[in-house]
């Protein structure tokens, strides 16, 4: 990540793209979230690599997901230390599967942590982080 030291300090949110992941990150910016799938095997993958993690090819193409997924795991996080972390506790750190089939670690916001469930269906948003925008999830609904 990122330290930005232009506004009051470092920063250990903000992307970093570079040429591989700038469609990622553009199609972010756009509220549009997009994952890898291989055509030597057909499965989809996320994080943005450049080969297949399952077979090693490396035929592998952007996708636009359907933005939808259900809850896998979560924990709520009550002390963070790093900019700018620690003014947004309590805040839900969670691993979401997509409905493509990848496993996404994320954030679920605009939720009660007291509503959250494993297996809640969640549906796509975007937080700014300096320059670019990043998933984060909401209840579906």
């Amino acid at each position: 990540m990122s330290a930005d030291r232009t506004a009051g300090g470092p920063r250990f949110d903000l992307p970093e793209p570079d040429a591989f992941t700038r469609p990622y990150w553009d199609a972010a910016g756009e509220g549009r979230l997009l994952i890898r799938r291989c055509a030597g095997c057909g499965r989809a993958h996320h994080y943005p690599r450049e080969f297949c993690p399952y077979c090693w090819s490396e035929d592998v193409g952007w996708e636009r997901a359907s933005g939808r997924a259900t809850l896998y795991t979560w924990s709520v996080v009550h002390r963070n230390d790093l900019p700018p972390f620690g003014g947004r506790v309590p805040y839900v750190a969670a691993v979401v599967d997509l409905a493509e089939g990848p496993r996404m670690m994320t954030e679920v916001v605009e939720c009660a942590h007291g509503d959250l469930r494993i297996g809640m269906g969640l549906t796509v948003t975007f937080r700014e982080a300096g320059e670019e925008a990043v998933p984060v999830f909401r209840p579906a609904g």
